[in-house]
């Protein structure tokens, strides 16, 4: 699944009339990039929530798109603003899908650049394998996000409160789950979110990280939250 729903606030004026995932950066969609990954290893079933102009990104990719190192895929798009009109957050958009995709799925940011992400399928395979309901790639903190995200326990287990501050990570919206995070006891909302319940992912996966339900590890290559147009300027400056 990758998350293209997002305003982006920050990247105004680039944004009011171009959704913030198909901003380019080194020529192609900013979204783009992850899909490319994700189908070379063979994921080439991908599910996109959309909000706003998202009209935008279906009309850009449609439903099988020809990528540009010629891989291909097929996409199902989930449309909150036309079911909702607006978007449902991370883990209330990531509900909404769930009918869309399988028992275990990728999720990832269309917003973030990452390009050496490799989306395995050992790393699939390994986690559909144990018992843990989502494993997380968390990186080193970016200078807009200095205290981090979560931390990360000498034996893989994700920790929703890092022990030191030096040992607190951010979370790079890369992250594997199964399908039984997004139900009782870590959260309510049906199966579909028929009713448009707008929800945080945090809170979810702090109360299964207490729970010993998530397990975690640092991805240390290159990864930008490209929140603002300065960012955008200076990644594609490179």
């Amino acid at each position: 699944m990758i998350l293209a729903a997002g305003r982006g606030e920050r990247m105004r004026p680039l944004t009011d009339h171009t959704p913030k995932p198909l901003l380019e950066v080194h020529g192609k969609p900013l979204m783009q990039w992850p899909m490319e990954s994700l189908a070379r290893a063979g994921f080439d079933r991908l599910v996109v929530n959309t909000d706003w102009l998202g009209e935008q990104i279906e009309r850009h990719f449609g439903s099988q798109p020809q990528l540009n190192d010629a891989s291909t895929a097929s996409i199902a798009y989930s449309d909150e603003g036309r079911d909702f009109g607006g978007a449902l957050e991370t883990a209330g958009g990531i509900v909404r899908a769930l009918p869309l995709l399988g028992d275990v799925f990728w999720v990832a940011a269309g917003d973030v650049f990452a390009p050496e992400f490799a989306f395995t399928r050992q790393a699939f395979d390994r986690f559909a394998a144990s018992d843990k309901l989502a494993h997380l790639w968390l990186v080193p903190n970016p200078a807009h996000n200095l205290k981090g995200d979560f931390g990360i326990a000498s034996n893989g287990r994700a920790l929703s409160r890092a022990i030191t501050p030096e040992a607190a990570f951010t979370f790079s919206t890369i992250a594997l789950y199964r399908a039984a995070l997004f139900a009782p006891p870590y959260c309510d909302i049906p199966a579909g979110n028929s009713g448009g319940v707008k929800a945080p992912l945090a809170p979810i996966l702090r109360a299964a990280m207490d729970n010993d339900q998530v397990s975690a590890e640092l991805y240390t290559g290159q990864w930008i939250d490209v929140g603002t147009p300065e960012r955008l300027a200076l990644l594609n400056s490179r």
